[in-house]
């Protein structure tokens, strides 16, 4: 697991890397602008129809299915898998035409906050990246063989050729305005999305797909994904709701939120998903064994470990958050004001990067037990509670009243997520993780103290080099927060930070020799 969750780690933050690289693209060529508050919105509706399918989680309802049909009889996993393929096309083929059909009016929901001559575009947008979804859906099944497989390795490259197509697309097509990356957002879709798994399907242990339209399975897999189709859970509508309420303060702040969520969800994809992704199908194993004890001390360590990293990596990125929206996106239309914008966004979004971590392993462990059904009603009942709050807070706060809301939704679904939890399972999963807590937010105070220090030491000036002084900050406040941290750790959480050392190789080893006593 620990392999798989270093595998999932790179590729994470590779596609982050990725799509920053893209994101800086757009920032450069458009700014915070109009034109890029249509692209983002453009999204509002896609994303939508991919929820309402179950297309965020697809994978994870159909491991513990295929596992189960492969397991008995190769034959008849081939059989199951080809009708959930089959049915699940037509649905996305269907809603993909009606939704192109009528994207007009849809433009106006998504974004309620624009002038009419906007939608038009906004419409034409929709229409480009609309099809992707049929990509994105039908080839989430294909990687969900892959995870049955145990083969990491493709789903790690998909972001990251998905990603690289969009900026193409948006380079060579920059005279179009964001069409350019609508239209790569397509080909990375096609490309990444469907054409690569469904190869490394067939080449990485072979593809037995047919027409066949029933399966006895089916109905189980409709029970499983019915939840999630019609439960909204707040995770995966939080960028819609940003979106949709960032069109309502002006101009330029839907691109701010987007820009100020993409450098938080970097920490979040790089530990909290590496580590749910890569834990998913041992604790589903675990489930099938029916070995609970194993069970729960696996999910503990996974939230531990979560913990210990992200608490302390929020806390340094937001001491240099204007630092790094200063080096990645300041530059050609995205100015110092645009800058100033986006950090407090971003340094909003940071304070709860720990609660996308726990639920992200507590909401796979309800699905490695076939519990579909508590997670989207727990999602759907904090989306509806929370609405209100994102429109009064984006009324009277604008822009960080947007992401405030966002900041707090997420904390409560993850509260009240994690109490269902223990009262239906027990407390065995978060047994110590308290104490835990306790510990890394000590050290990681102490470690921010004098990288705070080190911040206000300015080697360059910021308004002649603004690039050198942001990376001198990133970087010495970086050496200065990891030093303390991992000196601090050593010393009062080492079951924490020597397994991390352990996968660093010959330097991870050299340290942990270093730290331990030597025997006399």
């Amino acid at each position: 697991m620990g392999l798989a969750a270093v595998i999932m780690g790179v590729s994470v933050l590779l596609s982050r890397f990725t799509g920053l690289i893209r994101d800086k693209v757009i920032s450069y060529l458009f700014g915070a602008t109009r034109e890029s508050d249509l692209y983002f919105a453009a999204f509002v509706i896609p994303d939508f129809i991919n929820y309402l399918l179950a297309g965020a989680y697809f994978s994870i309802t159909l491991i513990p299915l295929l596992a189960l049909y492969f397991g008995s009889q190769e034959e008849e996993g081939w059989k199951f898998f080809s009708s959930a393929v089959n049915w699940i096309g037509a649905c996305i083929i269907v809603l993909t035409l009606v939704a192109m059909a009528f994207a007009k009016p849809l433009a106006r929901i998504a974004a309620p906050g624009l002038p009419p001559e906007d939608l038009v575009r906004l419409a034409y947008f929709l229409r480009i990246v609309m099809p992707a979804q049929v990509c994105f859906l039908i080839g989430s099944c294909f990687t969900a063989i892959l995870y049955l497989r145990r083969q990491f390795l493709v789903p790690a490259l998909i972001p990251i050729v998905y990603n690289g197509l969009i900026i193409l697309g948006g380079v060579l097509l920059r005279h179009t305005g964001m069409e350019g990356f609508c239209w790569g957002v397509l080909a990375g879709a096609l490309v990444g999305n469907l054409l690569l798994p469904v190869l490394a399907v067939k080449f990485g242990g072979g593809l037995k797909w047919r027409p066949a339209f029933t399966h006895p399975g089916l109905k189980r897999l409709f029970i499983l994904a019915l939840p999630l189709m019609i439960g909204q859970s707040i995770v995966v509508l939080d960028e819609q709701l940003v979106r949709i309420f960032g069109s309502l303060v002006g101009e330029g702040a839907v691109s701010w939120l987007n820009y100020a969520r993409r450098i938080m969800l970097v920490p979040v994809g790089v530990v909290a998903q590496a580590a749910g992704v890569a834990s998913y199908p041992f604790l589903a194993q675990l489930i099938a064994q029916q070995d609970f004890q194993k069970f729960h001390a696996t999910l503990n360590r996974a939230l531990e470990g979560v913990l210990f990293l992200l608490i302390p990596m929020s806390v340094w990125m937001i001491i240099v958050a204007r630092p790094t929206i200063t080096l990645i996106f300041q530059q050609g239309q995205f100015g110092v004001e645009d800058t100033l914008a986006t950090t407090r966004l971003l340094q909003i979004s940071l304070v709860m990067v720990f609660c996308w971590g726990i639920q992200q392993i507590v909401g796979r462990a309800f699905y490695a037990r076939q519990d579909t059904l508590t997670p989207a009603v727990i999602g759907t009942l904090i989306t509806i509670v929370c609405i209100p709050l994102f429109y009064l807070l984006t009324v009277h706060l604008g822009a960080m009243g947007v992401a405030l809301a966002s900041a707090a939704s997420i904390f409560l679904y993850t509260l009240v997520l994690s109490f269902w939890w223990s009262h239906k399972f027990g407390f065995d999963a978060f047994r110590g993780l308290g104490a835990t807590v306790g510990k890394v937010s000590a050290v990681t105070v102490l470690s921010a103290a004098p990288a705070v220090s080190v911040s206000g030491i300015h080697l360059f000036d910021p308004a002649l080099s603004p690039y050198l002084a942001s990376l001198w900050q990133l970087a010495a406040t970086g050496l200065v927060f990891a030093t303390v941290f991992l000196l601090f750790s050593l010393r009062w959480i080492p079951h924490l930070v020597e397994p991390v050392l352990g996968k660093l190789g010959p330097p991870g080893r050299w340290l942990l020799g270093r730290s331990r006593p030597r025997s006399p």
